[in-house]
């Protein structure tokens, strides 16, 4: 990519952010700024008019269409444009959201520029990426180093229902056991894939494509 610069749009509805961060980006050589627009449907418009498009900056809450069903759309109809999702907050069920609407990362707004540099490249190259601030231990997650850990059939629905808005209670409830035997599943995934959070086992999930998107 060094010699190549990167195509990327923006949408956000917030015009000041928008722009600003237009022109904060339109600073690296790396990094050419092909649009920007004010949710969904308005990205819906303009990205057939720039195919070159590599990388889209999302939005999550947006009018009209937001992040999620943004996100979800581009994925269907340009698979080979990629998706990192911008928010304010550092909200589980947002970064579990736009994960399986199909971004290939998740980053703060208040990350530095060099910082959002760096994980456009990484997203464009390796296809994925997640701000260690985010998401915890997500490195040995997203790790392939070709050992696979095994996985009993009630860890996978398990880790399926992790990746829904349901409770812990919830998900032990519709799988027929108590708490602490979904309890038990959790912490057993948490030991096999060393990682500490929700968050974490649904990204290995998307990732190793054990979770039905």
């Amino acid at each position: 990519m060094q010699n190549q610069s990167i195509s990327i749009a923006i949408v956000d509805d917030h015009t000041l952010f928008r722009s600003g961060l237009a022109i904060l980006l339109a600073e690296f050589d790396e990094i050419e700024v092909m649009f920007e627009a004010m949710n969904g449907i308005d990205l819906q418009t303009k990205i057939n008019q720039h195919a070159e498009v590599q990388l889209i900056l999302m939005d999550i809450n947006m009018p009209v269409m937001d992040g999620f069903a943004a996100t979800k759309w581009v994925k269907a109809n340009h698979p080979n444009v990629h998706v990192l999702a911008l928010s304010m907050l550092e909200d589980e069920k947002a970064i579990i959201g736009m994960l399986k609407a199909g971004a290939g990362g998740y980053m703060l707004k208040e990350s530095t520029p060099t910082d959002l540099l760096r994980a456009i490249k990484v997203i464009i190259d390796k296809g994925f990426y997640v701000n260690e601030l985010v998401s915890g231990r997500l490195l040995v997650a997203l790790k392939d180093d070709g050992v696979k850990p095994t996985f009993s059939d009630r860890e996978l629905t398990f880790l399926q229902h992790c990746s829904t808005e349901l409770t812990y209670k919830e998900i032990a409830d519709l799988m027929n056991v108590s708490p602490r035997t979904v309890d038990n599943y959790r912490e057993s995934l948490f030991a096999k894939l060393n990682m500490k959070s929700r968050t974490g086992l649904v990204v290995y999930g998307i990732k190793n494509n054990l979770i039905n998107i």
